[in-house]
């Protein structure tokens, strides 16, 4: 029982560090760790295991990072960039861009597709601005975790609770949505006390050239793949109204097809060489440690045995946040929704566990799938390392901020 507990502490230590001894170690590689340390030791058998690995998340991760990769190769996203922020004179204007567009965008196309088309973007932008891009990349995440609060298709955790909600879409938005625009607000006036030494020292960017696409071919291929994913998602959207449930995973699959097709005919498979594999990996990993943690029953224990009135609003928000960063979000949705039902908590008690469980992102690295995909992204691509600290010691405060405005309002 106590080994998986043990691997998780020793994984979340590490993550925090980042190095032992002289070896700086990668997040992919500490919980790849962690999974075959709970494989080795047997704290789950190997078919457990295999079983653990949510299959239809690493297939929309796989689906989406196709699409991401098509983008880039064609140099759309480079143009699309160029399109979109040209117009912003100044930072203030820039950050605000960034946080609000994000942030709205993830509330319907999911925070995990906003971080893996995202996070290039951001690193672009930096460059171009002569940025530090550890404030663009940490306005991704903290954004686009905040937008996907306010829909019941903005993040795996909050379509676990729209199952069991009447009229989800507007429940969600009703009660969100006010919260979350000053949220998205705090954010910014957040950002700026932290960065106050960019915006002091920041020269407007000149006028640029517009950015060329390199394979016009390619990014109209992409562009159909995108326009496809919309479509489906809008169609997700209407379809949730007549209780039919079309499938996230097939949704990103179907991006994906396409340009799958279009390499396949081409015979150029580089792109499969260059996909975040890394990222996955980390994910598969998780996915096994998680269920070792939880088929020792210590965290479920704690929770039914706490001697605190578990279905208030602001216990299900300070319970839900805390727990999450353990146990990752999606199971402790799992294993706190059958405690909320069974005393039949309002409406707005579900709510506070899809708050709770979505703010949790903004504490800490491993409180959101996002945050892994956007610094793993970061760190890959332009070496951009944000550490454990880096991201605390913004995502402290902005999360007892944020949890302050929702309460709030469910209050």
């Amino acid at each position: 029982m106590i080994i998986p507990l043990v691997v998780l502490a020793i994984v979340f230590c590490l993550i925090i560090v980042r190095k032992v001894g002289r070896v700086k170690l990668k997040v992919w590689q500490i919980m790849s760790f962690g999974g075959l340390a709970v494989l080795l030791t047997g704290s789950i058998s190997f078919l457990d295991a295999i079983k653990s690995i949510k299959m239809d998340v690493m297939l929309f991760l796989f689906g989406m990072f196709v699409v991401g990769q098509a983008f880039e190769d064609s140099g759309y996203l480079r143009h699309v960039s160029y399109k979109l922020f040209r117009k912003a004179k100044s930072l203030d204007a820039l950050l605000l861009f960034i946080i609000f567009s994000a942030g709205i965008s993830s509330a319907l196309l999911m925070n995990d597709t906003l971080a893996i088309v995202g996070t290039p973007i951001m690193l672009l932008l930096a460059k171009q601005h002569k940025l530090n891009p550890k404030l663009l990349i940490l306005a991704l995440a903290f954004s686009i975790t905040i937008g996907s609060v306010m829909s019941p298709i903005g993040n795996p955790q909050n379509l676990l609770i729209a199952n069991h909600i009447n009229n989800p879409f507007g429940e969600f938005f009703s009660r969100l949505i006010i919260p979350t625009l000053i949220n998205l607000g705090l954010l910014f006036l957040l950002l700026k006390l932290f960065f106050k030494e960019q915006f002091h020292n920041h020269k407007a960017a000149k006028e640029r050239e517009p950015e060329k696409i390199k394979n016009p071919r390619l990014a109209l291929i992409a562009k159909l793949s995108l326009a496809l994913v919309i479509i489906l998602i809008a169609a997700k959207i209407i379809l949730y109204f007549f209780h039919i449930e079309l499938n996230m995973v097939l949704i990103a699959l179907a991006g994906a097809a396409p340009i799958l097709i279009y390499r396949a005919i081409s015979r150029s498979f580089h792109i499969m060489r260059k996909l975040d594999w890394h990222t996955l990996l980390f994910f598969a990993a998780m996915f096994i440690l998680m269920q070792s943690v939880w088929q020792t029953g210590f965290f479920q224990f704690v929770i039914q045995n706490l001697k605190l009135n578990i279905v208030s609003t602001p216990m299900i928000l300070i319970i839900s946040t805390i727990l999450s960063q353990l146990i990752s979000n999606v199971p402790l949705v799992a294993l706190y929704l059958p405690l909320l039902q069974h005393v039949q908590v309002p409406v707005h008690g579900l709510i506070a566990l899809a708050v709770g469980s979505t703010v949790a992102g903004n504490m800490t690295i491993m409180g959101a799938a996002s945050n892994i995909i956007i610094f793993h992204k970061a760190e890959r691509r332009a070496d951009v390392s944000i550490t454990f600290w880096d991201f605390f010691k913004i995502g402290l405060p902005l999360t007892i901020i944020n949890l302050l405005t929702y309460w709030a309002f469910l209050h």
